[in-house]
Formats: structure tokens, C-alpha cells, sequence
């Protein structure tokens, strides 16, 4: 006796046997091929060991773009086009704080930076010039500035909060004799330029960030010899196992 046939909404039908049509059968559901997913993940496994893939969590510090910084990086991406780079740009302090939280994976700071939990390689050194309205008496001829001309002369500078180590370096290369007379604060180079050029103080700036910004209104002084100097610097977090930092590293180690 046949079995009258089912009511059930939910019976499922199997296919024995190749399609109709000849083709192979797709697999159920969306994506591709198990062997296909294998392969990507195999691949993707293969660039993690390498150092090929991942992710770099970088930060730039606002000071300090183009030149050696940039070339480093642009370098790095060519050399790892797998990585993904998620960058930033902070002041040293927040980019040494977010690499001791593990929220960066590297950093491009102002050293010195003491902090025992980071490995710290200089990128690049800058020359300190002296920033000057253009109507000033130290703004015209060619000479360089003694220190002596500028003590006591009013200044204006950004937070030390920002980077401890650059601020505490420039004052005690340009104003060693507590000549240093702080009479405005801004919050970065572009803002220090422009307040010069109001005709209202002097700031010491990093040479490359000074001549990329060109303010009108401001001359830039260069200082008789020992030629006053701010670093910058790759940091990131000693012992880490992230194998793109470590690629970056050794790209800088070999420049």
C-alpha cells in the first residue's frame, strides 16, 4: 500500500547525482567554495607569520610631517601592501599615553621620552630656528643669533603638557640662563607662527614644520653654534609581538 503524500511545509528534497545541467553544484549559502575560504585564510595565516598582514595602529605627532617621517612610512606600505595602517595624529604625550594603554601599536614622538615600557629609535634630528616678526631688529640681515639677543625677550610657546621632554629640551638649548620669558600660549606650530607675526613675541619651531607653514609676517633666524636641535623619534611598546611593528622597526634600523 502506497503512503498518501505528505502535508508538512517542512520537507527537504534531495538531489542525488550531478545537476541537470552538467555544472558542478555551488555550495549552500553565501560565499565562496570551502576549499576557496581555506585557501584565503591559508594565505592569510601565511602573510601574518611573515609580518605581511595585520594591522598598525600609527600615530604621527603634529610637529614633525614630511622628510624622513613620511618616507618611512610610504616606504612601509610599500613593502607591506597587506598591513593595515590605521593612523593619527596627536602630541607626543597622548601618542606615549595611548601606546602605554595598548591602544597604538607605534608612535612617532619628541624625545626624550622615560618611559621604561618603550623602545624609542630617533627617526630624524631638526634644527631649532628662531621665529621672528618681520619688523623686529633681529629679522633683517643674514647673520645667525647669539643667545644673548633673545633673553628675556617675550615668547610664545605651546603647552608643556603636550611633550615634556621637546619643550624642556628647546628652552634649555635656546634660553640656558632662565631667559626664558613666557608670555602666550598656543596650541601648536601654525598658531605659535601666527602669533608672531602679530608683532606680539619670538618662538623657537622645528625648521622643516616652520618652512612648510610660511606665515606672512615671519622671518626665520637660524643660531650661531652649538646649532640648537629637537629629535623625532619611533616609539612602541618593548618586548611587543606584533610582527608589523617589528617589520617597521627594521625598516628604520636599515635606513
Amino acid at each position: 500500500m502506497i503512503p498518501p503524500p505528505t502535508t508538512s511545509t517542512s520537507a527537504r528534497f534531495v538531489i542525488v547525482g550531478p545537476p541537470p545541467s552538467g555544472r558542478p553544484r555551488r555550495a549552500a549559502g553565501p560565499g565562496s567554495s570551502p576549499r576557496r575560504v581555506g585557501a584565503v585564510h591559508t594565505t592569510r595565516i601565511r602573510d601574518l607569520v611573515r609580518g605581511r598582514g595585520g594591522r598598525l595602529r600609527l600615530a604621527y605627532t603634529r610637529s614633525a610631517r614630511g622628510g624622513r617621517v613620511d618616507a618611512l612610512i610610504a616606504r612601509f606600505r610599500a613593502e607591506n601592501p597587506e598591513v593595515e595602517v590605521v593612523a593619527e595624529t596627536g602630541w607626543t604625550a597622548p601618542n606615549v599615553a595611548g601606546l602605554l594603554a595598548g591602544r597604538l601599536d607605534a608612535a612617532f614622538v619628541r624625545p626624550p621620552v622615560p618611559e621604561p615600557g618603550l623602545t624609542c629609535r630617533i627617526v630624524d634630528t631638526e634644527e631649532l630656528l628662531l621665529a621672528v616678526p618681520a619688523g623686529h631688529p633681529l629679522a633683517a640681515g643674514r647673520r645667525r643669533l647669539d643667545r644673548a639677543e633673545v633673553v628675556d625677550l617675550p615668547a610664545v610657546m605651546w603647552p608643556r603638557e603636550n611633550g615634556p621632554g621637546m619643550f624642556d629640551r628647546t628652552i634649555a638649548q635656546i634660553w640656558p640662563d632662565e631667559g626664558f620669558r613666557l608670555v602666550r600660549q598656543e596650541p601648536d606650530d601654525e598658531q605659535l607662527l601666527r602669533a608672531v607675526a602679530e608683532g606680539d613675541a619670538v618662538a623657537a619651531v622645528p625648521a622643516g614644520r616652520a618652512r612648510a607653514l610660511t606665515v606672512p609676517g615671519v622671518r626665520l633666524r637660524r643660531f650661531t653654534a652649538p646649532t640648537p636641535t629637537v629629535n623625532i623619534g619611533l616609539a612602541w611598546r618593548r618586548g611587543t609581538t606584533n610582527l608589523a611593528v617589528r617589520r617597521l622597526a627594521a625598516l628604520l634600523a636599515a635606513d
